[in-house]
């Protein structure tokens, strides 16, 4: 009697073990289930926090020390705000191992585009690759970036741009000696600009009518690099010099600034280009002869519509490309404006790239 009941006490404890593994199998795929639905849709919660932030422009600059760059950032960040997506702007002010960290930095913080302003067009080559690497388009913003997969260029026509300067010159002085003063040999613009000038002058420096005696770069663009060059040509001339083409604005005041130590200011023309204030205005005076309107407005306003575009994935197609060393890079490219004293008002003032009473000084 006592071995069967010892038989069905362990028969009852087997079902009840049974019983017991089933109900936490059950447990178990019930909450794999509920697990499975939490992740679905803690998943789902990411993909819609993801759509739901903005697009993050990166903006690495190569200088804010200059009127026309504090311009540029100011309408940049404007025109990418209303787009509505944000941007993160960060400036090196002429140092290539300090644009590079910033550029690095933007990266780092998850951008989704990067817009570079490069300071050396072929430093900046290996910032494109490295945003690449993170999966980040690359666009050069007026100024190309050299040797790189780059992946578009919105710019001015710069080309153009000397030559609009060029024929400004040679129409006031048709043959004599002439000055180029460069800007910074490692920007590519500077080689731009230069290359439209002398496609203008080189018929009639063949020709033999105007000789070009003095011609050299300025580098980092400033004024005081500009200023010595002009010094070193007046020298060089014994002042017997009939038209100077200086690379921009910034440049142009230094060459006046060495024309005026030798009472030549206002005697010699002096062509610059940017329309900034300073070049405006001595226009107005009768220094500077003509500037180069790039209506900067429109250059930020594209460059940002393209820039959000382009991070959101959409593929951007352009009618021109311009080679830069590697690769044809989609460009865009805005016609430049020659400005003097006779279209003034019709360009710059109408557009509000600067009041009336700043150019004139309320001269008027």
């Amino acid at each position: 009697m006592g071995r069967i009941v010892n038989h069905v006490s362990l028969i009852l404890l087997f079902l009840v073990l049974i019983c017991v593994g089933s109900a936490c199998e059950k447990d178990s795929t019930s909450n794999g289930t509920l697990g499975k639905a939490i992740s679905s849709k803690s998943e789902k919660l990411n993909s819609k926090s993801k759509l739901e932030e903005k697009i993050k422009i990166g903006f690495s600059m190569d200088t804010l020390l200059e009127e026309r760059w504090l311009k540029d950032k100011d309408l940049f960040k404007k025109a990418v705000e209303s787009l509505g997506a944000e941007v993160e702007i960060l400036a090196a002010n002429g140092d290539d191992s300090l644009q590079i960290a910033q550029a690095e930095t933007l990266i780092h913080n998850g951008v989704d585009l990067l817009v570079v302003v490069p300071h050396n067009a072929e430093a900046m080559a290996a910032i494109v690759k490295k945003a690449h690497s993170a999966g980040i388009k690359v666009m050069a913003y007026d100024r190309l970036v050299k040797n790189a997969d780059l992946d578009m260029y919105v710019s001015f026509d710069n080309e153009k741009v000397g030559e609009l300067q060029a024929r400004a010159i040679t129409n006031l002085v048709p043959n004599g000696k002439y000055v180029y003063i460069g800007g910074a040999e490692t920007d590519n613009n500077a080689h731009l600009f230069k290359k439209g000038v002398f496609r203008v002058l080189q018929p009639l420096i063949d020709k033999g009518v105007i000789t070009v005696v003095y011609d050299q770069w300025s580098k980092d663009w400033t004024p005081a690099n500009a200023f010595k060059n002009m010094e070193s040509a007046l020298k060089a001339n014994k002042n017997e010099i009939n038209a100077v083409i200086a690379a921009n604005d910034a440049t142009a005041g230094g060459v006046i600034q060495a024309l005026e130590a030798q009472g030549l200011a206002g005697e010699i023309p002096v062509a610059g280009q940017d329309a900034e204030l300073a070049g405006v205005q001595r226009i107005v005076k009768g220094t500077q002869v003509m500037t180069v309107y790039k209506p900067i407005q429109d250059l930020s306003e594209k460059a940002a519509e393209l820039a959000v575009e382009m991070a959101k994935g959409k593929l951007i197609k352009t009618e021109q490309k311009i080679n830069n060393g590697k690769i044809e890079v989609p460009s865009v490219l805005l016609p430049p404006i020659a400005v003097d004293i006779g279209n003034l008002e019709e360009t710059i003032i109408k557009d509000g790239f600067h009041s009336k009473s700043d150019v004139y000084m309320d001269q008027q």
